[in-house]
């Protein structure tokens, strides 16, 4: 060999290191003790070196430096990376924040449209009724349709050849048309009315209709009064809730309350002058009330050789001699009866002993398909 140098000991291929930014330190040679390992590159910019302990002959691992954008800023980390997992765990994350905030979000609008939307509202809310005014707050009481009906609600005092008379009525025009029992007022040569705040107004009998116990009287010279609402008798159920107001012995205004406990009861009552209170001969008692047959018995008295028969609403309200007349009411405050009998069973000295629970009502119904005859002066 000739003009050659003695051949060195071959030294070990390195590709070239990745370009760096200038900010990157200059790789070393391997030190003594090192072993360098053949590098991985895997894309471009991207160079991954072997685990298991061993480093580049350059020195210490040096992180793989993305490349930079044209405004010199690194670019985003590659997909896979360790920066993409993390936020790849972030937004999952997030993903499922706003999933569980949806799905609450969503959970309560679906149950509000689905109470809005319902056939059954939310809150049991009644309506205002016309003429006697049950405001929404109180709608449903004993205590709501007192406060809105009570003022509708008359006394009335009929002086009769047989004496003198107390029973009740209903204000059904502004002017003063009352509806009562025909038997509170037959026969009677004055009549008084006085109204719930205390007012008295002298009136006259317009119509009556002895076949269905009703009469229709007018106040002399009032206006302005507070009607009440007649409501629809034929809705009424068995078990209803209603209201009786009237004045019993007297004392007006008395509200009592209770459930509608039969329909279409078969009520026999005497017509006119022709009832006699046993052992009273008087056409109508205050005392014990107006005599009537029910279920073949008689009550009150001898109801005499005339007589008529309705269909009525039976009630457990507490009524008494002086609610005949007056107003069953049910909880929206809409009259559904006239009240017209009630039994008062009698001890062996003749004192009452009051209410039993078994009274009747005229049902409203018939009330306004006699109105147009009541008002024609009926059968009088």
């Amino acid at each position: 060999m000739t003009d050659f140098q003695e051949q060195q000991p071959q030294q070990p291929y390195y590709p070239p290191h990745p370009p760096r930014p200038p900010h990157a330190p200059a790789q070393q040679p391997a030190g003594a003790g090192q072993t360098a390992t053949q590098p991985i590159v895997t894309e471009p910019g991207t160079t991954i070196w072997p685990s298991g302990g061993q480093v580049p002959p350059s020195g210490p691992p040096v992180p793989p430096v993305p490349p930079l954008t044209a405004m010199g800023a690194p670019a985003a980390a590659p997909a896979g990376g360790p920066g993409s997992r993390r936020r790849a765990k972030r937004g999952v994350g997030l993903m499922a924040a706003v999933a569980i905030a949806a799905a609450a979000i969503g959970g309560g609008t679906a149950t509000l449209v689905q109470q809005v939307t319902s056939d059954t509202p939310v809150a049991a809310a009644s309506s205002n009724v016309n003429g006697t005014n049950v405001s929404a707050s109180s709608a449903g009481t004993v205590a709501g349709v007192a406060e809105a009906v009570s003022p509708s609600i008359v006394e009335i005092s009929a002086n009769s050849n047989s004496g003198k008379s107390t029973g009740s009525g209903v204000i059904i025009t502004s002017d003063g048309e009352i509806i009562t029992n025909n038997h509170v007022i037959s026969g009677a040569s004055e009549i008084t009315v006085r109204l719930n705040d205390g007012t008295s107004y002298e009136a006259e009998v317009v119509g009556t209709d002895p076949d269905k116990d009703l009469a229709l009287i007018k106040l002399r010279g009032a206006s302005g009064l507070k009607t009440a609402t007649l409501g629809d008798s034929s809705k009424v159920r068995v078990g209803d809730q209603v209201v009786a107001i009237g004045s019993p012995e007297g004392l007006t205004g008395t509200v009592t309350s209770g459930i509608v406990s039969a329909l279409d009861r078969d009520v026999t009552v005497a017509k006119d002058d022709d009832s006699q209170d046993q052992g009273q001969g008087q056409q109508y008692d205050p005392r014990q009330g107006w005599p009537f047959e029910f279920g073949g018995q008689q009550f009150n008295g001898d109801t005499g050789s005339s007589k008529t028969t309705y269909k009525a609403l039976q009630t457990d309200a507490s009524l008494n001699p002086g609610n005949s007349g007056g107003a069953l009411i049910n909880m929206n405050g809409e009259i559904i009866g006239i009240n017209s009998a009630m039994y008062s069973p009698s001890s062996s000295n003749g004192s009452t002993a009051g209410s039993v629970g078994l009274g009747f009502a005229i049902p409203v119904d018939t009330v306004k398909a006699d109105l147009d005859s009541l008002r024609a002066g009926g059968d009088s």
